[in-house]
């Protein structure tokens, strides 16, 4: 197989878009620059196939061949995100249709219902006559499935008839779905199979297990859909890797689900440009990053990356900052990014997306930002070589959930529970402190770990929980939050005191809860100090835990609000509350210490530190992700990477300033 682990930078270029003159003049000059890989053809169905069964590769085939004689590598996309005019017009059951009725109507991208027989047949169609068409090319190098795939509810009568056997496969009968769901409540039980539909209207009122299966299905759609295309490519190009775009976080689509028939996940990071955003940006964004790292649990690929204004369906942001296009894309590397292909060579004159900027404007004159990413490309190609092979390997965890993310947004605890929120405030406090940390499926072995933080495990089974109790008692340090083990995985209450089935590792039981929500609440530590409170309160009851904090007032002043207990070697913290970040940063710093964990301390607001290892040795990361110039005091002496020189004591990192340090 090619490889997808080279340390590189590359465009998104659609040919299609330009008058073929263009292409050279473009590809040379990206040469001169220093890009050397390419996606193309994600959305150019239309010019592949212009009518059913006309196959129009010509074009592509010279564009290839330019790219290939200037020594560039192309990823090409499978085009099934924009189903063409004549596909849609001929065969209407490739649209989608919404919980009202209404049709996705064709013209815009990504109508395509996932459950399409059409689509599924023209589609496969299409992948395979490319694949054979470019197997041997020596420019290709790897595919990517679709784009940026999304759950769209689809509800028409394939989607019916699918949801029907799917949920025939998971239970077997109609009597295991009434059992399994609860479905005597509100007399919904089912006597025949006819009865079963996907749920009409939307309503949140239906069934929640009903609509947390219903999404569960839909994962499973999108995953068969994405597998009909792999199998095609992998028989026909089996040397070619294949890759899908992921996008925006939270994501209502299982992207574990989805990236297991994956080489390597990709995503598409378009990091706010407003001095507004500034507080939230870099660490929203380094969440991102490393929730695209856990996927695959390996090193990934940015697919489109920022290169100017956003805007479209929404006005436009502000215009990068000088430094910040060079800056996010070395986050992007730092945080195991192999390969970074920014979004897009050229602005489109043309189309929906004329004001989502990329780097050489409609002017057609390279200026200010494609000065920035010609640097970018120069800095990166001179040290390829040594970040080659180099990977992220941290020591702590933060276990993630798209069940729980559906199951909490199906029926809301309370009006300020927010589960990736509270996800994103744990992982900024660790980011803050200077501690690498990965963000990975909950299901995932957590050997190798010395602290393992689970928000919210509102489902939970014996599987999990068991896996939990394993890591705490051969020596973990384990924190779990408020609203977990409230219910089983088919999204039934469990008649057992919370945290249910972990109440045994945590040592704690839940007398009572309050759902607190946007009040803000106060709890005390041991040594008196304060720290805010909102969202939940759990009454707790220790069994065998000890308290660190308790409530500072309401009818429950004076009751647990953090416990924390011995289990076998390990300990286990159980947060009754949603403690303000600084109670987690000062909690995290110690156990730092305590676990001797890696870290990277003093760093200012704004600054973000992270390793790559592997056989060329260790890389420290500096990035000043803001527009005003910090100052980070080296513990030790260290080479710089890029400039060659030795540095020691006060290191200046200017406005988006990047460092890269031989450890």
């Amino acid at each position: 197989m090619k490889s997808y682990k080279q340390v590189q930078i590359g465009v998104d270029y659609y040919p299609e878009h330009w008058d073929e003159s263009m292409w050279e003049p473009d590809i040379r000059l990206m040469k001169e620059t220093g890009v050397r890989l390419v996606r193309v053809g994600e959305f150019a169905w239309s010019r592949l196939e212009p009518a059913e069964g006309d196959f129009q590769f010509a074009w592509l085939d010279r564009a290839m061949d330019l790219f290939h004689r200037y020594g560039l590598q192309v990823v090409l996309g499978t085009p099934t995100a924009t189903p063409p005019r004549w596909l849609t017009a001929n065969y209407p059951d490739v649209l989608p249709v919404f919980a009202d009725g209404q049709i996705f109507h064709p013209g815009v991208r990504g109508h395509r219902c996932y459950n399409s027989e059409s689509l599924r047949h023209f589609g496969s169609r299409i992948i395979e006559r490319l694949a054979h068409q470019y197997k041997g090319h020596p420019a290709l190098v790897g595919w990517q499935t679709d784009n940026e795939f999304g759950l769209l509810n689809c509800h028409c009568s394939q989607c019916n008839s699918a949801f029907r056997e799917w949920s025939k496969a998971r239970y077997g009968t109609l009597e295991a779905i009434n059992k399994e769901w609860g479905t005597e409540v509100w007399s919904g039980e089912y006597s025949d199979w006819d009865q079963f539909n996907v749920p009409f209207g939307g309503s949140r009122h239906q069934n929640p297990s009903y609509l947390l299966d219903f999404q569960r299905f839909q994962w499973d759609a999108v995953a068969a859909f994405q597998k009909t295309q792999v199998d095609i490519l992998r028989a026909v190009c089996p040397e070619h890797f294949i890759t899908h775009n992921f996008h925006s976080y939270p994501q209502r689509l299982d992207m574990y689900v989805v990236g297991a028939d994956l080489d390597v996940a990709a995503f598409d990071y378009y990091p706010n440009t407003s001095q507004a955003k500034q507080e939230t940006t870099p660490y929203s964004g380094a969440l991102s990053l490393d929730l695209t790292r856990g996927i695959k649990r390996q090193n990934f690929w940015i697919m489109e990356q920022l290169s100017g204004t956003p805007g479209c369906w929404m006005p436009m942001w502000r215009t990068p900052y000088p430094g910040l296009i060079r800056a996010y894309a070395w986050q992007t590397i730092a945080r195991g990014a192999d390969t970074v292909v920014h979004f897009r060579w050229r602005s489109a004159v043309t189309g929906a997306e004329q004001f989502w900027h990329g780097l050489i404007d409609h002017s057609n004159v390279p200026g200010r930002r494609f000065a920035e990413f010609s640097q970018l490309c120069t800095e990166l190609n001179a040290v390829s070589d040594k970040l080659q092979g180099t990977t992220v390997k941290n020591e702590v965890a933060l276990l993630h959930s798209f069940e729980q993310l559906a199951a909490l947004e199906i029926q809301p605890q309370t009006a300020n529970l927010d589960y990736y929120e509270n996800i994103k405030q744990h992982h900024r406090a660790l980011t803050k402190l200077g501690i690498g940390c990965d963000v990975i499926d909950l299901r995932q072995p957590l050997d190798g770990y010395k602290v393992v933080i689970a928000p919210n495990l509102y489902l939970l089974d014996e599987q999990i929980a068991a896996s939990l109790e394993a890591f705490a008692a051969a020596g973990g340090i384990l924190l779990i939050t408020n609203r977990s083990g409230v219910k089983n995985m088919n999204n039934v209450c469990v008649m057992l005191p919370l945290p249910g089935l972990l109440s045994r590792c945590a040592g704690v039981e839940v007398a009572e809860y309050d759902p607190i929500g946007t009040e803000i609440h106060t709890i005390v530590d041991s040594e008196g100090n304060s720290y805010a409170c909102c969202q939940w309160s759990d009454l707790l009851t220790p069994t065998t835990a000890v308290p660190v904090a308790w409530y500072g007032e309401d009818f429950y002043a004076g009751i647990p609000a953090v416990t924390v207990n011995t289990w076998g070697k390990g300990q286990v913290y159980y947060f009754g509350t949603h403690v303000e970040e600084r109670y987690w940063s000062e909690l995290l710093a110690n156990l730092a210490e305590e676990q001797g964990l890696f870290r990277f301390a003093g760093l200012p607001d704004g600054v973000q530190a992270s390793v790559r290892t592997g056989e060329n040795g260790s890389f420290l990361f500096l990035l000043n992700l803001d527009r005003i110039r910090q100052q980070v005091q080296l513990p030790r002496e260290y080479s710089s990477l890029l400039s060659g020189k030795v540095l020691l004591g006060e290191l200046t990192l200017e406005p988006y300033g990047v460092e890269v340090l031989e450890m």
